[in-house]
């Protein structure tokens, strides 16, 4: 593995996406792998650490979703735009070679059957938590996410620093007809005294 990736604490987990991030969701199963783009996934909770993806009904990867009952979620970089969007563009019912064409590279974390994406700046394994109503009717998937990696290069200590780092290595965010913003300059706020 990687030496720049690093556990995450999954008391630490939800930060990972609270910047919302354009993520890439990867499945397998029956000896199949994929993954596709989603722009609409969101930190749910804390103990234990969930997730939210929105999964079309058309794409091959909520089909493996469904029936391997595990999931992953990764935060690709600017580096990897133009992957991004080929990976949400094709797909692999109507493309079957879309991960050969791509030139996607996967890889797996011990304990976890499950294609990751290499060069991501965060990974997250998660078991799906069926709500078939929500998955029917609003194509809304929720995860707990039960591990957890980041590149220490842009996350350490619970913290995304994509200020010290190379600006490659930044999130991206779709905003819409493959138009991406990279995420911008980091500021704080003072702080403020609760009132109750």
């Amino acid at each position: 593995m990687d030496p720049q990736i690093i556990p995450v604490d999954l008391a630490k987990a939800a930060r990972l996406l609270n910047h919302g991030p354009t993520v890439l969701v990867s499945a397998h199963h029956a000896g199949m792998d994929n993954v596709m783009a989603a722009a609409w996934a969101c930190a749910l909770d804390f103990t234990p650490p969930k997730l939210t993806v929105v999964l079309d009904k058309s794409t091959m990867t909520r089909e493996l979703v469904e029936q391997s009952g595990v999931f992953g979620i990764q935060v690709p970089t600017v580096a990897q735009l133009q992957l991004t969007l080929q990976l949400g563009t094709l797909s692999r019912r109507t493309t079957p070679d879309k991960l050969e064409r791509t030139g996607v590279e996967l890889f797996r974390f011990p304990e976890h059957d499950m294609p990751f994406v290499n060069g991501c700046s965060a990974w997250m394994a998660c078991k799906l938590l069926p709500e078939p109503r929500n998955q029917q009717v609003y194509d809304l998937f929720i995860g707990e996410i039960v591990a957890a990696w980041a590149d220490s290069r842009v996350f350490s200590n619970g913290r995304w620093h994509f200020e010290n780092a190379e600006p490659a290595l930044r999130s991206i965010h779709h905003v819409a007809g493959g138009h991406f913003y990279a995420i911008g300059e980091a500021m704080n706020a003072p702080t403020v005294k609760s009132s109750g």
